[in-house]
């Protein structure tokens, strides 16, 4: 593996999560059984759907932020419910926000580029990541850190590199004349995906990046 910055190595935690709990209790744990689409199925809106992503350094020092974009999608409507859907994340899409990276040394297209790389997500044998929702219940509970108005969890297999990890999450579902926006936010654990630096836990490189990743979720799906 090429020698890499700390600094460098921060961002690459963007989108990465058995069973934990995280401090915005997100839960963890094996791949599940995907839901069934039926009833009215809906294609995500590519223009308008994204994904956030917040990584930092332990102590939330030197944070770098982005976006990835979503490549395609559908969310299926069972009695004006969300019940299923499921959506591709375009990886080559990373991008990372110039007002993040504030070092004079530092590029920010330089690091999109290494992201991109094989010293992380290899973009070149994993161009997609993606998301497939195996269940959504009603929610009344306030979670912290959770998306404002949060009315729905969430649980989906999420795949990276190969590898599916279920993560469960609160979420906002709003639906209005056949039209769904899904909405949420929380913190995953890079490890869960076994994205992880250096030789061990000793290590700086892998000592000095914090697990935690605050990922963000906007999609919206009509006819």
């Amino acid at each position: 593996m090429k020698k890499i910055s700390v600094l460098t190595l921060v961002a690459v935690t963007l989108f990465t999560t058995a069973c934990k709990k995280s401090s915005s209790e997100t839960v963890t744990g094996e791949e599940k059984q995907v839901a069934e689409k039926k009833g009215e199925v809906l294609a995500v809106d590519l223009a308008t759907s994204k994904v956030d992503w917040k990584a930092f350094h332990k102590g939330g020092f030197a944070p770098r932020w982005g976006t990835l974009a979503i490549k395609s999608g559908e969310i299926s409507l069972e009695g004006n419910e969300l019940t299923a859907g499921d959506f591709v994340i375009d990886m080559t899409s990373i991008k990372v926000d110039p007002a993040s990276v504030t070092e004079k040394d530092k590029k920010y297209t330089e690091l999109e580029a290494h992201l991109k790389s094989a010293d992380f997500f290899d973009v070149g044998k994993n161009p997609t990541a993606d998301f497939k929702i195996t269940s959504v219940t009603n929610s009344t509970s306030p979670v912290k850190d959770a998306v404002e108005g949060a009315n729905k969890t969430v649980s989906g297999n999420l795949t990276l590199k190969g590898k599916a990890v279920n993560v469960t999450f609160p979420a906002k579902v709003t639906i209005v004349d056949a039209t769904v926006t899904l909405q949420a936010k929380f913190t995953v654990n890079r490890t869960d995906w076994d994205i992880k630096f250096g030789a061990s836990q000793a290590d700086p490189a892998e000592w000095m990046i914090s697990k935690d990743i605050e990922i963000g979720i906007n999609v919206t799906a009509g006819k």
